[in-house]
């Protein structure tokens, strides 16, 4: 909910994902960008 996000953002920078193939990792990073963040594959 809405606290969850608001402790996502306030920790920024935070691992969303770990452990994920390219094709998944560069999917969830386009819907994040998408959606207004910036995001770095490591």
């Amino acid at each position: 909910g809405l606290k969850e996000a608001k402790d996502i953002v306030d920790g920024a920078p935070s691992t969303v994902k770990e452990g994920v193939d390219k094709a998944t990792a560069d999917a969830l990073k386009a819907a994040l960008e998408e959606a207004g963040a910036e995001v770095e594959l490591k």
